[in-house]
């Protein structure tokens, strides 16, 4: 099952009128499906404003916020290692 990254969908059939996608998506993402698989994320300029402060995080950061939690998430670790 594949996990949607939004609340919006809509279907290949439907980007045949694309306004009409984008007026009721409101100015959020909209997965595009088709034979009700995900195939493509449609973003409109609203929900990609703003994203210029952003970049991708480094390895170096992603270990370094592991190392953090460790500590606080090692009990559900053994936990799951029974499992």
């Amino acid at each position: 099952m594949t996990t949607l990254l939004t609340n919006q969908i809509a279907t290949i059939t439907e980007l045949r009128e694309p306004q009409k996608v984008l007026d009721r998506a409101h100015g959020k993402p909209v997965a595009i499906l088709k034979n009700s698989q995900v195939v493509a994320y449609l973003v409109p300029v609203e929900a990609a404003q703003g994203l210029e402060g952003h970049r991708p995080v480094t390895m170096e950061e992603v270990m370094a916020h592991l190392r953090d939690t460790r500590e606080r998430v090692q009990p559900v670790l053994d936990y799951l290692k029974d499992k």
